[in-house]
């Protein structure tokens, strides 16, 4: 979306574009102020058709982070991506959200999530599960409100709660590094509890406590999973004649094309794909395996997400496969690839 000079104010997708555009202007008495600001300064539009939402979905992202669009950053809270953090300066680790983490302050950050409100949910989970809602552990020796409501440990009294209190913090800090999952077990086994007492009200809160905190690891696993610089090779169906080849290295997509299933010979289609895959992989040095930036995080959860959805084939390519002369690995998993194609069959994706 365009204003009168020319200048690129906004940026966006969807399946229907036609009614995505419609829904601007209808039913504005539903809209935000920033909505009704900007169908003011709306003058003219661009549209790019794409293959695939993924592509969609991509491009959205790019075109964002190049124009960086005055109403992509007004609608978007600028304090989006959000950081678990566990402040260790204090007699009781607390755990808190932060928006920009501080180096070098003695405290452990996990992050970045892009979801402010699931990282709320989750802590307030973990809280309510484990009892951690003590309205003053500071104060030794004196029971707190929440104590008596049966929502604190008793770590404001001293003795064995505060024992227990970081042994829960312990097993909260080694699920949020990917270490132990044990955390998730103690609250799937008070869910079977509840239930079998004929608590279903709590067995229920149970069962969304933990589908918010396996959230966190979903998202930590992305993040390791963009860590690792892979060389993904992607095909997607676009129909029963038509794929769309993407390599991707990290969240970087060096190529994508279209081929077709029906006038490709199989042999000169694998041939093909095997020739893109060792010129664009071996032209792109790894890059660095460091921590996900903010500036990338929105690529890799799409990307993540894509290669875990039923939408697409896959596979991974290892850097020896590309340092050799006869490549013949590589043949043999695009053959495979290929053939889960036809067969329709994304769960068996090759690695």
């Amino acid at each position: 979306m365009k204003d009168s000079h020319g200048q690129i104010i906004y940026v966006g997708k969807a399946k229907k574009l036609k009614n995505r555009v419609q829904s601007y202007f209808q039913n504005s008495k539903n809209h935000s102020p920033k909505v009704n600001k900007l169908k003011k300064h709306l003058k003219d539009f661009d549209y790019i058709l794409t293959d695939t939402e993924f592509d969609a979905f991509l491009l959205e992202c790019q075109l964002i982070k190049k124009h960086k669009p005055l109403y992509n950053r007004i609608m978007k809270n600028p304090q989006s991506f959000t950081y678990i953090v566990i402040k260790m300066d204090k007699k009781f680790r607390q755990i808190e959200i932060a928006h920009n983490p501080i180096e070098h302050d003695g405290n452990l950050y996990f992050g970045p999530f892009t979801s402010k409100s699931r990282v709320e949910r989750a802590i307030q989970g973990i809280k309510e599960c484990f009892k951690l809602c003590c309205s003053n552990p500071t104060r030794k020796n004196t029971a707190c409100l929440n104590y008596s409501l049966g929502l604190c440990l008793g770590m404001c009294l001293g003795g064995p709660a505060v024992q227990q209190y970081n042994e829960i913090i312990d097993k909260f800090i080694a699920f949020l590094q990917g270490n132990d999952k044990r955390i998730l077990e103690d609250m799937k086994q008070m869910m079977v509890t509840a239930s079998e007492k004929f608590e279903f009200e709590a067995a229920s809160k149970y069962r969304d406590h933990i589908q918010t905190v396996s959230a966190l690891l979903n998202k930590e696993m992305m993040i390791e999973f963009t860590e690792k610089n892979h060389n993904l090779v992607i095909i997607e169906k676009l129909n029963e004649t038509t794929i769309k080849l993407f390599l991707i290295k990290r969240t970087n997509v060096l190529y994508h094309q279209k081929f077709s299933l029906d006038t490709e010979n199989k042999e000169q289609l694998i041939e093909k794909i095997k020739t893109n895959i060792i010129t664009y992989f071996n032209n792109h040095a790894p890059i660095p395996s460091t921590d996900v930036s903010k500036d990338e995080i929105d690529e890799a959860q799409i990307i993540y997400s894509y290669l875990k959805s039923n939408n697409c084939f896959y596979f991974i390519i290892p850097e020896k496969w590309l340092n050799t002369e006869k490549h013949s690995s590589i043949d043999v998993a695009v053959s495979k690839l290929l053939r889960d194609v036809r067969q329709g069959c994304p769960k068996s994706r090759g690695k």
